[in-house]
């Protein structure tokens, strides 16, 4: 019974998240003012490591969009920014379905039902896939304009259960290519993919508080 509520749960906290980075985004821009301008408003001082490499002082796109205009080129970056994490929520939802199927199959592989063994192979390829490009397009995104605080908020809960999922995904494919070896590794396999499923499904969620 809980599949037929689980696609439009998904669903509506989709339109919800794109909604949210939507305003988020429109929110940095907004404090793009030209008279109160300096240089951590334009680009804060502490970022990802992923983010430096392209954004940073010394990044790779550094001064490449604006044609000299720092306010346009921040204000592009912005936009790709929205864009980018629009691309990350939606390809959350895509890898949390396609982990939902794969694990439906899992099941019945592991019941002895073998005839199921490619299909299962290859929803783990498309997971891996979409997991791949939904986490490129955090990673990698232009850095916020401003600096959350660092008390305990959804979106610091939401990046701890990132760090949860991610280490599940490696631990996930680990155990699974060597699962034909020794079978012993079946429970281990299983616990970490729901792990990383019941983690991701949470950071999601989570976000939304």
């Amino acid at each position: 019974m809980i599949k037929y509520y689980a696609l439009p749960i998904l669903f509506i906290l989709l339109i919800s998240n794109q909604l949210q980075a939507q305003n988020d985004t429109a929110v940095q821009q907004n404090n793009l003012d030209v008279n109160e301008i300096d240089s951590s408003l334009l680009m804060p001082q502490k970022m990802l490591f992923t983010q430096s490499i392209l954004w940073g002082s010394h990044g790779l796109l550094k001064n490449k969009l604006g044609n000299g205009d720092m306010i346009q080129e921040r204000s592009i970056q912005l936009n790709l920014r929205r864009k980018m994490l629009n691309v990350h929520q939606l390809g959350g939802f895509i890898t949390l379905g396609t982990m939902l199927a794969q694990g439906i199959v899992g099941s019945q592989l592991y019941k002895g039902d073998y005839k199921v063994k490619e299909l299962h192979e290859n929803l783990g390829n498309v997971v891996n896939l979409s997991y791949g490009i939904t986490a490129v397009n955090s990673l990698f995104t232009p850095p916020a304009v401003f600096q959350r605080d660092k008390k305990l908020s959804s979106m610091r809960i939401h990046k701890w259960l990132a760090v949860v999922h991610l280490t599940g995904m490696i631990a996930t494919n680990i155990l699974g290519n060597n699962i034909e070896n020794n079978a012993s590794l079946k429970p281990w396999h299983r616990a970490a993919a729901y792990t990383t499923f019941a983690s991701m499904a949470t950071s999601m969620i989570v976000i939304k508080f």
